[in-house]
């Protein structure tokens, strides 16, 4: 295994730093007065559509697809340290770049499983970033966690596809330039195999029996910048049956697929907001005193930083492992680092966070530093895409089977 960076790689993260320290640092502020300024607080604010066109000009745009025809045509292994880069500034640089989630996932299905039509009609505007998009998949009545409980209706009638249920926390909904949903429900509920009752389908915003309910909070945020995470109601929704996204009964397979390259990408974002935190801790500790000498001269807070620095390594090095793998052997084959990722690094990350938010104190917990921001996002990470339980209960059942 070489994780060494290669001459493509080296290239793209000089400019994507660059990028960062001349636009999207400057921008985080920049961003927060103008949006309070804006009739409704899911307009983007001009400085988003700016870091956009200057992103589209360096050649920093769709990084995240490894299909040359539509992205940068990346492996897994040279776009991870690319995400690690702006999950320093999640709420900005994912955005500006038009690799932020939802999309990118959806984004992925669109170009692995949809057909001809439905690339063109959906495809395109999002990877050329004139619209964006929302997966609806979670369901406030049921335990989600196991995506075989949902009940969303897709009945077939005729020439059409009937979509009746409700979803919440569906993420990117608030956007006025949400264009589509990708609606996961079930087509087939009494289907002797219940990994085949799940279909997916596309519902346009503008469908006659689509509701945005509401924003959902998330510790408070309402993630403006991504679009929210919305309650939506689907009652009886009325989509042509070409909407259907590959077969009747593959939707929870499309899921499954769907999540592999997601988790790297959440994972590598999570290291950069580690290092963010990681920063701001040693900014903050040269800065300030307390009890007769500077915070950088406590015993405790070298702790805290030499932890936090071998954390990062040792996640790092696991997360580019598995993007190795995926790389060589396949989602499949990288099944069990897959799922290591997605416990381990939300979790560290999320005590990174939390100490450097300790080490500034009041400071900590207010809207004058990124640190309880990206402790909500972090901390949400151990739930979204499958709580961490679900992939210890299936991590260790795969362990136990050698023994068996």
């Amino acid at each position: 295994m070489d994780f060494a960076y290669d001459a493509r790689t080296e290239e793209l993260r000089a400019k994507l730093l660059a990028f960062m320290d001349e636009y999207v640092y400057p921008a985080e502020q920049v961003a927060h007065e103008q949006r309070a300024r804006l009739a409704s607080p899911w307009d983007t604010p001009q400085v988003v559509e700016d870091l956009k066109d200057e992103a589209r000009r360096q050649g920093l745009w769709n990084l995240f697809l490894p299909d040359a025809e539509h992205g940068a045509g990346l492996t897994n292994l040279q776009y991870a340290p690319l995400a690690e880069i702006t999950g320093r500034s999640p709420q900005l640089a994912p955005t500006a770049t038009n690799c932020a989630a939802p999309d990118t996932g959806n984004m992925e299905v669109l170009a692995q499983f949809a057909d001809e039509a439905q690339r063109k009609q959906w495809l395109e505007p999002l990877l050329a970033g004139e619209i964006r998009s929302a997966f609806a998949m979670t369901e406030p009545d049921v335990a989600s966690s196991d995506a075989t409980n949902i009940t969303t209706r897709i009945e077939r009638d005729g020439d059409e596809y009937v979509v009746t249920g409700r979803k919440w926390y569906i993420s990117g909904a608030m956007n006025p330039d949400c264009g589509i949903f990708i609606v996961m429900g079930k087509t087939d509920p009494d289907g002797e195999d219940i990994r085949r009752q799940q279909s997916m389908v596309l519902v346009p915003r503008d469908t006659p029996g689509v509701t945005v309910n509401r924003a959902m909070q998330v510790f408070g945020y309402e993630d403006h910048y991504h679009g929210g995470h919305a309650e939506v109601t689907f009652d009886h929704a009325r989509v042509p049956v070409t909407n259907l996204i590959g077969e009747e009964g593959g939707g929870f397979a499309i899921a499954q697929a769907r999540l592999g390259p997601g988790r790297i990408h959440h994972c590598m974002r999570l290291i950069g907001m580690a290092e963010r935190a990681i920063e701001l801790m040693c900014r903050r500790a040269v800065s300030r005193e307390a009890f007769g000498k500077a915070l950088a001269q406590q015993g405790v807070v070298h702790n805290w930083i030499a932890d936090a620095r071998v954390t990062v390594e040792q996640l790092r090095l696991l997360v580019l492992k598995t993007a190795w793998l995926m790389d060589t052997v396949g989602n499949r084959g990288a099944h069990t680092e897959i799922q290591a990722i997605k416990i381990a690094t939300p979790r560290a990350v999320v005590d990174i966070i939390d100490r450097a938010i300790q080490l500034h104190g009041a400071g900590g917990v207010s809207q004058d530093f990124p640190l309880a921001e990206l402790y909500a996002g972090a901390r949400t990470l151990m739930i979204a895409d499958g709580p961490d339980e679900v992939h210890q209960r299936s991590l260790a059942r795969r362990e136990i089977k050698k023994y068996l």
